[in-house]
């Protein structure tokens, strides 16, 4: 093989994998895995362990997110048959036109503790009236700086949310509300930035989006992009913060280019122990 024919062979091969790999991120955008996890949490009675929660986050309605794909998610997520549901924030992408719809199609998730939704900051971008008039109407609890107990034969555990750390003014003590040292919180925030200034004993687990797991992963490298001003720390998966557990997931939707790179969307199944 002379010289000539190789660079024209590699010039060939080389174009092929690049389009290949395009092909393949805008697949990885769309397919989603069900992550199943035990997380243990603090101060958790036994009346409530077992109790399994899932969480959709970052779904982003809009140009690369489609509604057809949304109503796929809430017909999975409600086949795992979660005890309860809670959203992440960070709803449509781009446009306020986006923020009814997707909430229409999240109005079937179904779950006998309920579905409940924090902000997130593309919320707050597109249209925060919008989005909480449409999680009223879709009969979404908002949980902005408050929270709901959950009782059962004199033990309670409380679920709470916060506003988003970037464009919104999280009130952490609003949230816990009369929650005691002793008491078991899982608290949802869009952003995990937001658990490094976490003191509070009662909060035992966070659950967090915002970071899209990097979206584009290159092995041995990273993500090249993390919203994080604590770089990768807070990418993905369970992380320990100072004085509590996060878990931050991959989220659904994408956001800048419609494609994931070893950052496969997600539907989290977390069951408290």
């Amino acid at each position: 093989m002379n010289r000539r024919t190789f660079l024209r062979i590699a010039a060939g091969t080389g174009a092929a994998a690049a389009v290949g790999g395009s092909c393949y991120s805008f697949f990885e955008a769309g397919w989603v895995v069900v992550d199943r996890r035990t997380i243990p949490v603090r101060n958790l009675s036994p009346e409530f362990r077992g109790t399994s929660v899932a969480f959709l986050t970052d779904i982003h309605h809009g140009p690369y997110t489609d509604l057809q794909y949304i109503a796929s998610i809430v017909r999975t997520t409600n086949l795992l048959q979660p005890d309860l549901v809670v959203l992440g924030g960070d709803y449509s992408l781009r446009d306020a036109k986006y923020i009814g719809p997707c909430l229409e199609v999240l109005s079937d998730l179904r779950a006998p503790m309920g579905v409940f939704g924090v902000l997130g900051n593309h919320d707050y971008w597109h249209g925060v009236r919008e989005t909480k008039a449409a999680m009223r109407s879709a009969k979404v609890t908002e949980l902005t700086n408050s929270g709901v107990w959950f009782e059962s034969k004199g033990e309670r555990l409380r679920l709470a949310g916060v506003d988003d750390l970037w464009e919104g003014d999280p009130d952490l003590v609003a949230a816990l509300g009369d929650a005691k040292r002793s008491d078991a919180c899982v608290l949802v925030s869009h952003n995990p930035d937001l658990a490094e200034g976490i003191i509070d004993p009662a909060v035992g687990l966070v659950l967090s989006g915002h970071t899209h797991g990097g979206q584009v992963v290159f092995p041995g490298f990273g993500a090249p992009w993390a919203p994080s001003k604590y770089g990768q720390k807070y990418l993905r998966g369970l992380v320990e913060a100072p004085a509590t557990k996060v878990f931050v997931s991959r989220g659904l939707g994408v956001v800048g280019v419609p494609a994931r790179v070893n950052s496969r969307p997600e539907i989290n199944l977390i069951t408290l122990a």
